[in-house]
C-alpha cells in the first residue's frame, strides 16, 4: 500500500501512528494514515481490518514553577 521511502510503520506494528497523513479533515475530528489507519482527533484509531484502538492520551500532569522564591502549581496537558 505505501509507496513512500522507507515505508510508513504498518497498521499491526506499534509505531503505524508514525505512517504519513493521506487525508486530513479536522472539522470531523480524524486523519486517514497511508496504512490505513484512521486516527481520530481524541487518539482512538480503526485499523484497517475493523479493531478499533481505545483513546490513550497522556495523563494530565502538575508542574510546580517557581517564581522570585515562590512555589506555583501549572497545569500541562
Amino acid at each position: 500500500m505505501c509507496r513512500h521511502q522507507p515505508p510508513c510503520p504498518t497498521a499491526d506494528s506499534a509505531d503505524r501512528e508514525a505512517a504519513r497523513m493521506t487525508a486530513h479533515h479536522p472539522e470531523q475530528g480524524w486523519s486517514l494514515l497511508c496504512n490505513g489507519v484512521l486516527l481520530f482527533d481524541d487518539t482512538g484509531e480503526l485499523l484497517p481490518d475493523g479493531r478499533i484502538i481505545a483513546p490513550h492520551r497522556p495523563m494530565a500532569t502538575t508542574l510546580v514553577v517557581a517564581e522570585h522564591g515562590k512555589g506555583a502549581l501549572c497545569s500541562r496537558l
